[in-house]
């Protein structure tokens, strides 16, 4: 079992108030916004894919090819933005990736046939995975650890709001124009307008200082930090940085994989990200956020309705994620995490029971499964989806956080693209209640996983996690749950 007492053993100065700390703000708004297009390009498809399907001639394979195009991509996206990012440096990275939402977008938007429009995804996909390994690093390495897990956590708050504003815009547009020829590109086209807004603010925002520090650039670094912290905790916490980059100096030049094959701790901690990152979308989370308006029109909703009824799942979701960040300094990470997994397996389970037991036809069917998607939703975002992200971010070292967390989202990614890809097939063929019966069943899965190996970070600063990683501290603890080796 590993350790699940956060322990603050830094000596640095308080953080403190004034325009340091609304300045730290303002820089994570504008890095969000790669959050926000994530969200908004993954939950678009919900609306739109349904005028789509009928104006391009998709099948069932076809659909699901339209939408996990945008998935596979991801993936890639992923491990090149994490090696990119570990090269170019966080910000330079962002930038790139807000060029691409957009030529992604235009490109979905003018496409004339299923070709095309699957080439558009992809670009998407690249985009957003790439933003999902990198703003989440950025953030972390940017954000004093006191109120780390808050400030990174508004990423995914940024996500889920993307994906409302998805489903309200679908709506809007679905109700004004109906399913007429070429509403889904209007749906598409909104993109565009984050998209523009991450690239501009990008051009201000200065880089990380942990990534200029890792590069020997600790007179740029200390600057940076002179905007975000307090004269004092800069100095001091250039100091810690430094002095762990040096130690781990005298051991290896080597960086990126020549460091992480190098390490069974590295090696464990990348692993262990996976599974994280697996587990999350072995929720079904995103199948709900891809496909809900089908999911709902498979309860008994008519099809407009099920459009409409969709906001719901999305409004829990904002709420859930302001209820998680308010939690993120005051739980622990593992206690989330298995709270989480606990909630979501008993929604699967009540969600196959109550198709099972209102059959098709009885008027309480359509809303007792959308209350209880809701509720999954719900504990979805308050306990696991923030919780998960903050994590990743944390847990891999300097040297290889942004390659570690490539890994892990790609395998994130490839897991949520073949669910994405096989999500209409499997409702075709089990019903409802096969597939959320299979998605309890793996959540169980999931939750012995977290509770077995995922260690704590919340309390630490990055560089006392990566001192217990990289030495397997974090992972080693005797039977009354105490370490056994480390400081």
């Amino acid at each position: 079992m590993v350790d699940i007492r956060p322990t603050v053993t830094n000596t640095l100065p308080p953080l403190g108030t004034g325009p340091h700390r609304r300045r730290l703000g303002v820089l994570a708004l504008v890095a969000t916004f790669g959050g926000l297009l994530f969200g908004y390009d993954t939950g678009v498809i919900n609306g739109a894919l349904l005028p789509m399907r009928q104006e391009l001639g998709l099948t069932t394979l076809t659909e699901g090819v339209v939408t996990s195009s945008l998935l596979f991509g991801a993936a890639v996206g992923a491990m090149l933005g994490g090696r990119i990012a570990d090269g170019w440096g966080r910000r330079r990275t962002i930038i790139v990736l807000a060029v691409t939402f957009f030529v992604g977008t235009v490109v979905c938007v003018a496409a004339p046939t299923f070709g095309v429009i699957v080439v558009g995804r992809v670009l998407l996909g690249l985009a957003v995975g790439g933003a999902s390994t990198v703003v989440p690093v950025f953030l972390a390495e940017l954000a004093p650890y006191e109120i780390r897990g808050s400030l990174s956590g508004r990423n995914e708050l940024m996500i889920v709001i993307g994906q409302l504003a998805a489903f309200v815009v679908n709506a809007v547009i679905g109700s004004l124009w109906g399913e007429g020829h070429g509403v889904w590109r209007v749906m598409l086209a909104v993109c565009a307008l984050p998209a523009v807004a991450l690239f501009v603010g990008m051009l201000r925002v200065p880089e990380s200082p942990r990534w200029l520090a890792s590069r020997g650039r600790d007179d740029e670094a200390l600057a940076v930090l002179g905007q975000i912290r307090s004269p004092e905790r800069a100095s001091a916490e250039l100091a810690d940085i430094t002095r762990t980059r040096d130690r781990e100096a005298q051991g290896s030049r080597d960086r990126g994989w020549r460091v992480l094959l190098g390490n069974r701790w590295l090696i464990r901690i990348v692993l262990v990200g996976a599974g994280i990152g697996v587990a999350q979308q072995l929720t079904g989370i995103n199948s709900i956020m891809y496909y809900g308006q089908t999911v709902l029109t498979e309860s008994g909703f008519e099809q407009s309705a099920a459009l409409i009824a969709n906001i719901a799942p999305g409004v829990i979701a904002v709420v859930g994620g302001v209820i998680a960040i308010a939690n993120m300094e005051r739980i622990n990470r593992r206690t989330t995490l298995v709270l989480g997994y606990s909630l979501t397996t008993v929604c699967h389970f009540l969600i196959g029971i109550a198709s099972v037991t209102l059959p098709t036809g009885n008027p309480a069917r359509p809303w007792v499964i959308l209350f209880l998607v809701v509720a999954f939703v719900g504990s979805m975002q308050t306990f696991l989806n923030i919780a998960t992200w903050v994590v990743l971010s944390e847990i891999f070292p300097t040297q290889i956080r942004a390659l570690g967390m490539g890994i892990a989202v790609f395998c994130l990614w490839t897991a949520n693209a073949f669910l994405g890809l096989w999500f209409p097939t499997i409702v075709a063929a089990t019903g409802i209640t096969g597939t959320f019966f299979g998605f309890g069943v793996v959540g169980l899965v999931a939750l012995a996983f977290i509770w077995r190996f995922v260690p704590e970070s919340r309390g630490r600063t990055l560089e006392e996690v990566e001192a217990g990683v990289t030495t397997g501290d974090v992972f080693t603890v005797d039977r009354s749950g105490r370490r056994t080796s480390g400081r």
